[in-house]
């Protein structure tokens, strides 16, 4: 379903989402796929009961038997049976700086993926397609670089100590007073890690008589994060204002179970692009839901503060709104800045509660002084503090990567999930075997990619996801593309019924559809 949205004038942009249906007989070999996998497996494990497969590894040891099982049952199947056969997909070691190109430590396995013995070559030059590397900050020489180099040698490595101890730093205190201005809000905190951003901050927001609303697609961080708090949890459907609404007003008129008194916060979760699916959220309209029933607005911006927007601020800006419309701005410093860490963002009441009641504040070690000026060289550098337009330019650069290759993708006839402006791009593979035989051929081309399955996604809805750079040229997203295609054409993987149609007097941003026939 393509959606063009303008919605009364909430947006003051096009709003360009496609999420194009599984074809029938698609989803029926996928489903045929995973039962064959299934069968084999069972049949695969009474051999091993019975000793006829040489292969032991996926056997329970002699001196374990009488320890209780650590893992399901169906767990544990679904690991040696299934993921097992393309587990070499997965945790491929790189040696070099997770660039434009990375270099590869070659692996083998002669037991069927349970274990890989290196072989002392390095793939060199291989086109990284899978690092969140959103802005080419992720470099081993420059302005970041050096900057960084520089505190190490002042700072050393370590703080040894929280914030509240003896860890606060005078670069601490910087950062965040530079972010609060990235953002446009009145105050925000650092954190060392993206991950308990989320997951102990929400905790120290709501509790128990509060109602959480949470999109299906949220990240495992705000899934913790909320269910850590004690507070309800309700779920609408993705990026649907429909089913938020509808909650919200339930919520409203019914009030808590069984007492129906009144919630005493009602907090809507969302991220800025879902990492996943490519899709950004429809922000004008969940703040227009927010201000009518009177909740409160959690926004994850972990992918989208830096990728999106004229200026790198994220969805806000995309959208051309207010940050003060946005309760809690949260975001990381893990991807468009090349190091490590999250932020929460908002009125100055909000960053001071959660300095005394936050975990991360009071538990956490405080963040590495090279990391921290990582970021503070590299938000100067977008903010175009440093006396140079090379951080609009990487946006600009982006945006455009971004349209240029799945306009592409279209166009040869894959099907691909999404916004139009998401520098995370899914391409559809659906069936388990070409899981591993897409990530296996790119590599044999040179292109490191990213392949995703159940249980990260739905069963039937296995996917290549590629990420974008400011870093990547033409000539490498050309290459890409080139490759891209042979392998979809070997692996039969172009399912889409609506080819995108090249035209060469199109605009670059604009799309034409023909419907073909299947």
């Amino acid at each position: 379903i393509n959606h063009i949205v303008h919605n009364g004038g909430l947006y003051k942009r096009p709003f360009n989402e496609a999420f194009e249906e599984t074809p029938m007989l698609v989803a029926v070999l996928t489903y045929v796929g995973y039962g064959v996998l299934t069968l084999f497996g069972y049949l695969r494990d009474f051999m091993r009961q019975w000793k006829i497969e040489k292969c032991q590894n996926a056997t329970e040891r002699e001196e374990q038997k009488d320890f209780v099982p650590l893992y399901q049952d169906f767990e544990n199947f679904y690991n040696r049976n299934l993921y097992m056969r393309i587990r070499d997909s997965w945790n491929r070691p790189i040696c070099s700086v997770p660039g434009a190109k990375v270099d590869m430590m070659e692996r083998v396995s002669h037991d069927y993926n349970w274990t890989f013995t290196y072989t002392g070559r390095v793939i060199k030059g291989i086109i990284n397609m899978g690092s969140y590397n959103y802005l080419g900050f992720a470099q081993k020489t420059g302005a970041c670089q050096e900057a960084a180099a520089k505190v190490l040698s002042q700072y050393g490595a370590g703080v040894c100590s929280t914030r509240q101890e003896m860890g606060n730093l005078d670069k601490h205190e910087e950062l965040e007073k530079l972010v609060a201005r990235f953002l446009g809000v009145e105050s925000a905190m650092a954190y060392g890690m993206g991950f308990a951003t989320n997951s102990m901050n929400i905790p120290a927001l709501v509790g128990k008589g509060c109602l959480i609303l949470s999109d299906e697609l949220n990240h495992a961080s705000l899934v913790l994060g909320a269910r850590l708090s004690g507070a309800t949890i309700r779920i609408f459907k993705h990026n649907n204002m429909q089913s938020l609404e509808k909650l919200l007003k339930d919520a409203i008129v019914h009030g808590q179970p069984r007492t129906r008194r009144p919630w005493k916060k009602i907090l809507i979760l969302v991220e800025g692009i879902y990492s996943m699916e490519g899709s950004i959220v429809r922000l004008p309209e969940v703040i227009a839901l927010k201000k009518k029933y009177k909740s409160y607005l959690y926004l994850d911006e972990a992918h989208s503060i830096g990728a999106l927007g004229p200026s790198g601020r994220g969805v806000v800006e995309y959208f051309g709104l207010n940050p003060e419309d946005v309760d809690v701005m949260m975001g990381t410093f893990t991807k468009s800045f090349g190091a490590a860490g999250g932020y929460i963002g908002g009125k100055k009441e909000l960053i001071d509660y959660l300095r005394t009641y936050s975990h991360s504040a009071a538990y956490a070690t405080s963040m590495s002084p090279p990391v921290v000026e990582q970021i503070i060289t590299s938000v100067k550098c977008i903010m175009g503090e440093d006396g140079t337009t090379i951080g609009r330019a990487r946006v600009q650069q982006l945006a455009e990567n971004t349209r240029y290759f799945r306009r592409r993708l279209k166009e040869m006839g894959f099907i691909i999930y999404g916004n139009e402006d998401s520098p995370v791009v899914p391409l559809m593979l659906y069936m388990p075997a070409k899981i591993g035989a897409f990530g296996r051929e790119m590599l044999k081309r040179n292109i490191g990619v990213v392949v995703v399955g159940f249980p990260a996604t739905p069963i039937i809805e296995s996917r290549a996801r590629f990420c974008l750079s400011a870093a990547h040229t033409k000539e490498m997203l050309d290459t890409a593309l080139k490759e891209i295609n042979e392998v979809g054409d070997l692996l039969q993987l172009k399912y889409s019924r609506r080819r995108l149609v090249p035209l060469l007097d199109r605009p670059f941003d604009e799309t034409t559809y023909e419907e073909t026939e299947d």
